[in-house]
């Protein structure tokens, strides 16, 4: 672990206080104080900005980045992630790196497909729902048929891409006048050294491009943004609405975020002409926060909604995931291994009541392919909860 963690054991620091000054989830401050994981993005930024936090309330920060050797049991119960291999996918919190089912695997078990893969989604019969899920899901469509501003927020793993895949598919398949736009956000940053920010220029070009593919889009900005008054006018005319999904939007810079509540604003007549949808992960929870005077604007026209961990719906989510593919879960998995697996990706944090669940979709499914293909490797007929901690 980190001195940092003793350092705020000593003066009474909350994790949820770093977090918000590093602008991170407390998962991952609960990895980085407990296991020295740094995160992969921002991590100068990061220890910049917990220095600073220290430095404001008194607090050497010279020692606080360095390793020492754990020794409070109630934050080790968890065994330290492997350093990821360079195309894991995932995120700082998930405690294994991408797991595919081996072929060996598939043919131990009794299995013609992966129950993971991304293939397994075919369509929305194949997404497993929870109420929270199921309202999030409702929330969406409402959203791009009657129009709002809908932030949905969870960790990477959470099912926030699978969502937004959902709800393209449900526009489609029930022929809604909806027309969906998608900014490209490859490499997009919140700063201008890290990436490249999405600007609201990107966005109204964006708009343009979708709605009026043939038109040219004006070079100057008062030329630009008429333009883009006139064909979300002339769309609505038509009888479509328009929702603006963007996708990693905790990385939007807060002065986009700023411009967006005028692209919410746009109407003809009493009816607004854009929805917008934000897809986030908890970092843009911290820049919608109400405590956030910048974007106090956007906060109070924005309804963030967030993507909760699987935790009583996990044997739920597994006996789903199986059944999709016609095997029962028992042919798998014993009832000790689904406890293995919820205590394998719960995670007691010292200084705090309770713990810090990383029950979601993609955590769970790397967990039980690795457990698949160890209990395969070793003759095991299935996985049982000696398997999930021998992981």
């Amino acid at each position: 672990m980190l001195v940092l963690k003793s350092l705020m054991q000593a003066h009474g620091i909350e994790q949820s206080a770093i977090a918000a000054a590093a602008r991170v989830s407390q998962p991952t401050i609960s990895q980085l104080v407990n296991h020295s994981v740094w995160p992969k993005r921002r991590t100068a930024e990061i220890r910049q900005s917990i220095s600073e936090f220290l430095a404001g309330r008194g607090i050497d920060a010279v020692a606080a980045f360095e390793e020492v050797q754990a020794v409070d049991a109630a934050c080790t119960n968890i065994s330290q992630p492997a350093h990821a291999p360079a195309d894991q996918e995932g995120d700082d919190n998930m405690l294994l790196a991408k797991q595919v089912l081996h072929p060996a695997t598939k043919k131990h078990f009794g299995l013609f497909r992966d129950p993971f893969s991304d293939d397994a989604l075919q369509g929305a019969d194949d997404v497993f729902m929870t109420p929270d899920v199921r309202y999030v899901r409702e929330a969406l469509y409402q959203t791009a048929r009657h129009g709002g501003f809908l932030a949905v927020v969870g960790e990477s793993g959470a099912g926030k891409s699978t969502l937004r895949r959902d709800l393209i598919e449900r526009i489609n398949s029930e022929h809604a006048p909806v027309i969906v736009i998608e900014p490209y956000i490859i490499a997009m940053e919140d700063n201008d050294s890290k990436g490249k920010t999405l600007k609201a220029t990107s966005i109204a070009e964006a708009i343009i491009n979708t709605i009026a593919p043939l038109e040219g889009v004006k070079r100057s900005q008062e030329a630009r943004y008429r333009q883009l008054h006139r064909v979300l006018k002339d769309s609505s005319n038509a009888g479509y609405s328009h929702v603006l999904i963007i996708e990693e939007a905790h990385s939007l810079p807060l002065p986009t975020l700023k411009h967006l509540k005028r692209f919410f604003e746009l109407e003809n007549g009493f009816k607004k002409l854009l929805s917008i949808v934000l897809v986030g992960q908890p970092e843009l929870a911290m820049k919608l926060s109400e405590r956030n005077q910048e974007v106090r604007e956007v906060v109070q026209r924005c309804e963030v909604v967030n993507l909760l961990p699987l935790d009583q719906h996990l044997e739920a989510f597994l006996k789903f995931k199986f059944e999709r593919i016609s095997k029962p879960i028992t042919d798998i998995l014993d009832a000790n291994a689904i406890d293995a697996i919820r205590a394998r990706l719960s995670n007691n944090v010292g200084g705090r009541k309770g713990v810090v669940s990383l029950l979601y979709p993609l955590a769970v499914s790397n967990l039980t392919i690795a457990a698949m293909n160890l209990a395969a490797s070793i003759g095991m007929p299935v996985v049982n909860a000696d398997v999930i901690k021998g992981l």
